[in-house]
C-alpha cells in the first residue's frame, strides 16, 4: 500500500531570510522558507493523523502543527521542493504500521549457552580469590 501524498494547497509557505554567510546578496534576498502543515485540518486519513502526532519530533508542535524550515538551496523554488519533501518523509514514516512483537521463548540452545556462559564466567572470577594452602 502507497502512503498517502500530502496536497500541497494544504501546506503554507512563508518565504523567509536564510541564516549563515553569503555575502551582500544575503540581506535582500529571501530565499529560504518556512513550510507549516496543520496535521488535524488535512485530508491525511485518521491513522495515520494520530501516528503523526504521536512522533516525538520537535519540528511538530504540541498544537499539531508541522514547521520546517529549508535553507539548502539559493532559490526559493528549490527550498520549497526540499521542505516538501521533507513533510512527505514524515507522512511516509508515520504511515508505515509496524507489526507488534509476539513473545517467544529461548530455544533449549540458547537456555544451553547461556548457562555455560555463566558458569565458565563464574570460574574465571572464583579463580580471582586468594590462595588457600593447607
Amino acid at each position: 500500500m502507497r502512503p498517502p501524498q500530502v496536497d500541497e494547497s494544504e501546506v503554507e509557505f512563508n518565504p523567509i531570510r536564510a541564516q549563515g554567510s553569503g555575502g551582500q546578496n544575503v540581506n535582500k534576498v529571501a530565499n529560504a522558507v518556512h513550510l507549516r502543515f496543520d496535521i488535524a485540518a488535512s485530508t491525511l486519513p485518521e491513522p495515520v493523523k494520530a501516528r503523526l502526532l504521536g512522533l516525538a519530533d520537535q519540528r511538530i508542535s504540541s498544537a499539531g502543527i508541522v514547521v520546517i524550515k529549508a535553507q539548502d538551496h539559493r532559490s526559493l523554488p528549490l527550498n520549497r521542493a526540499d521542505a516538501l519533501a521533507r513533510l512527505q518523509a514524515l507522512v511516509d514514516l508515520a504511515s508505515r504500521v509496524s507489526t507488534p512483537r509476539r513473545a517467544t521463548r529461548p530455544t533449549w540452545g540458547a537456555k544451553q549457552r547461556r548457562l555455560g556462559a555463566k558458569a565458565l564466567r563464574g570460574a574465571v572470577k572464583a579463580g580471582r580469590g586468594k590462595l588457600k594452602l593447607d
